[in-house]
């Protein structure tokens, strides 16, 4: 998939202010700091689309991007910033649960997970979460250039071993690399046959 256009339509702090659309919407969510804003520009191809910071847990609202004036990328709030208020980490979590259970929209949402580390407990229990609630994911491992490829291989496998005690099918993965776009045409790839099948089912 070639992206041609992606542009930045608005910003909305609940569910019920998305903009009212039909058109398929991505979205990505990981735990602050793994690389989010990194690889929603890498894919894009802009620069600057999605702002990064150096403060992890920057990204307070649901962010909307229209690509190829076909589908929408959506920017989910990360989750797990403890440094937040109890109040606003309330706030994050019902805004990130209203747009997953709700957004009918929604047709996959892409899991970050940051490939330098073991697996954590709370991405495990998120992905818990999903499969409960039946939404459609895929796993994104981020940051595979900052380990040995050994490394990565051993965490990726470390983490889908762990999914495959309480799962008979795993979801699809992709291993990624905002500096090198390791694992971006797959992605986008994956984006393109879901879009392909929508519009074939639409037809």
């Amino acid at each position: 998939m070639e992206i041609k256009k992606a542009e930045f339509v608005i910003s909305s702090p609940d569910v019920r202010l998305c903009p009212k659309t039909t058109k398929a919407e991505y979205a990505f969510i990981g735990r602050s700091n793994v690389g989010k804003s990194s690889l929603i520009n890498m894919l894009t191809m802009r620069q600057k689309l999605a702002k990064t910071s150096a403060l992890p847990g920057k990204t307070m609202l649901i962010n909307h991007f229209l690509i190829n004036d076909e589908w929408y990328l959506v920017d989910l709030p990360g989750y797990g910033y403890a440094r937040r208020s109890k109040l606003d980490q309330l706030k994050l979590r019902n805004m990130i649960e209203g747009y997953v259970l709700k957004r009918e929209q929604l047709v996959n949402l892409f899991l970050l997970i940051d490939s330098r580390h073991d697996p954590q407990k709370i991405d495990l229990e998120f992905v818990e979460w999903l499969g409960e609630n039946g939404v459609p994911f895929s796993l994104v491992f981020t940051k595979a250039d900052k380990v040995s490829k050994g490394k990565v291989a051993t965490n990726v496998h470390t983490f889908l071993d762990e999914l495959s005690e309480q799962w008979e099918e795993l979801p699809p993965y992709f291993i990624t690399s905002s500096e090198t776009r390791q694992g971006r045409d797959e992605v986008l790839g994956y984006i393109a046959k879901i879009n392909k099948s929508l519009r074939e089912n639409a037809g």
